[in-house]
């Protein structure tokens, strides 16, 4: 089997991620991310070759994804659970989403234990991910997506100003509250939206995007959490052998 027929053929979770998801899209702009989990058969996992991901977009490789496009990524489930427990952001949040396009038991199995990857190092990892993004704002770490028109047009790219300060709104509901509200509830939503459509000036969004950045520094100065990495493993083993037991 290609990876592309394991992984379709596996799945377990698929859910609309990006910009749709935290609210702050707009409409006519955006590209389409989702995200989907699998479980890979037997031979991947026990034997010498993993189908551990899978990718497909609309655009080919190097050309940047346009309104309308969808960019889609799967994760073996034991790609997910990694990558989760390690704190990412961009895999954490397909957890949080308030629907799915595509749910079966094990999926809902694994929405329930999100607060099993809820740590100190997810916290680190949003706050990583605010800096890269502010350096980027700032020119100061080479762009991994160009949008000279922004530039243009507002003097600045807002587009990563307002990912770094929604990483850090995002990164202290998780260090407060346990949990991440999506799509992002308000007044962050509106200003994360005046922040895109190049409401705020740069000296402003900076000076907001410091605030939260410090916030979130703050509140992982004392943090202990840790993932619960028993529970993790647990619920993996289980629903890798519940679903052979289904398919073989």
């Amino acid at each position: 089997m290609t990876t592309r027929e394991i992984a379709t053929e596996n799945e377990i979770l698929r859910g609309l991620v990006g910009s749709t998801a935290h609210g702050i899209n707009i409409v006519g702009q955006d590209d389409r991310d989702e995200t989907g989990i699998y479980i890979e058969p037997p031979e991947n996992v026990c034997g010498l070759t993993p189908a551990d991901h899978y990718i497909w977009r609309t655009q080919p490789d190097g050309v940047r994804s346009g309104p309308g496009d969808l960019d889609l990524t799967m994760y073996s489930l034991r790609k997910f659970c990694r990558l989760a427990e390690q704190g990412n952001p961009s895999v954490m949040i397909l957890l949080w989403l308030p629907e799915y396009l595509n749910i079966t038991a094990a999926g809902r199995a694994l929405v329930r234990a999100r607060e099993a990857f809820i740590s100190r190092d997810a916290g680190n990892r949003f706050l990583g991910y605010l800096i890269a993004q502010k350096m980027k704002m700032k020119g100061e770490k080479a762009h991994t997506v160009n949008r000279p028109e922004l530039v243009a047009k507002y003097g600045y790219d807002t587009k990563f100003a307002m990912h770094a300060l929604r990483l850090g709104f995002e990164g202290v509901e998780l260090m407060t509250h346990r949990n991440l509200t999506l799509p992002v509830a308000e007044p962050n939503l509106s200003i994360l939206r005046e922040l895109r459509t190049g409401g705020i000036k740069f000296e402003k969004a900076l000076k907001l995007i410091d605030e939260t950045e410090m916030k979130l520094r703050s509140l992982l100065q004392d943090c202990t959490w840790k993932s619960d990495r028993a529970r993790i493993d647990a619920l993996m083993v289980r629903l890798h052998r519940e679903h052979w037991a289904t398919v073989s």
